[in-house]
């Protein structure tokens, strides 16, 4: 049992909780992820890990409560445990000898973005951050993302916070000012990253994508954490999550991502059901 220290909420939905996991802190890395089960009954998920304090034996989770795991995870409080909190798995991300980078981080996938930015700076490199979200209330980890880069631009697809716009448009303003990025990181929705790396393949820019498939067993067993990178079928738990942008087949990633929408829908109405029946 792995005990929740700390349980916040970040926007309307999108949490973050603090786990006491000592084992997972010693050993996790920007890049890497969990799989927990919130219960003895529940889904096995994958969350990508947030942050880290090995000296507190804490790992951070941000998630956003979309199906029936995450709904039945934030039920959960500080001082009650989750049964399973795997980790950590997959590659960490490889971040030696980068000296200028740009961040790109869209939506909650700036929870995942925030810990690689955390560590180039801790590295050393020049750090430009561009964040992008639909609107002002869904922002997260502003003044995080500021503690940790040389610039940051912020986007919004409304203009209610930062600049109107997609962070590609931010992104194409910070090369053509003449900026000359070692790489660029883009971890969001899939359709986000994909024109990311349509741009910086123009520019001839190094970019590393992070993937988030269906996964289960996060091993590379159950096969369906499959993508298509590069012509060759990898898998995301064992071979990734990060992937040279430019070669992953995105298409086929959102074609396979969209199977089970159905289920999950149903998932979720269940979820929502039971819970309403417990507070009732």
């Amino acid at each position: 049992m792995y005990k929740i220290l700390e349980k916040t909420p970040l926007n309307p939905t999108v949490t973050k909780m603090v786990v006491e996991a000592p084992l997972v802190a010693k050993k996790a890395e920007p890049g890497q992820f969990i799989i927990f089960r919130a219960s003895e009954d529940g889904e096995r998920i994958p969350l990508t890990i947030a942050d880290y304090d090995r000296e507190a034996g804490t790992v951070t989770i941000i998630f956003q409560i979309v199906g029936g795991a995450t709904m039945e995870l934030n039920t959960l409080n500080a001082g009650d445990s989750i049964v399973d909190f795997v980790g950590p798995l997959g590659t960490p991300s490889r971040l030696d000898g980068i000296k200028k980078v740009a961040v790109v981080g869209g939506g909650v996938g700036c929870a995942i973005a925030y810990p690689t930015a955390k560590k180039l700076h801790e590295l050393g490199a020049e750090v430009h951050s561009v964040i992008g979200f639909r609107s002002q209330d869904l922002v997260i980890l502003e003044k995080e993302f500021e503690a940790v880069s040389d610039q940051v631009v912020k986007m919004s697809d409304d203009g209610t916070w930062g600049e109107k716009g997609l962070v590609t448009n931010a992104l194409e303003k910070l090369i053509e000012a003449g900026n000359q990025y070692d790489e660029v990181i883009a971890i969001g929705p899939l359709i986000m990253m994909k024109f990311v790396c349509k741009l910086t393949e123009k520019y001839n820019i190094k970019t590393t994508v992070s993937m988030n498939p269906i996964m289960i067993d996060g091993t590379g067993m159950c096969g369906g954490c499959r993508l298509t990178v590069g012509g060759e079928t990898k898998f995301a738990c064992v071979d990734g999550p990060d992937f040279d942008g430019h070669k992953v087949d995105f298409d086929e990633a959102m074609k396979r991502g969209a199977m089970y929408r159905d289920f999950e829908a149903h998932a979720r109405e269940a979820a929502c059901e039971l819970l309403n029946k417990e507070v009732k």
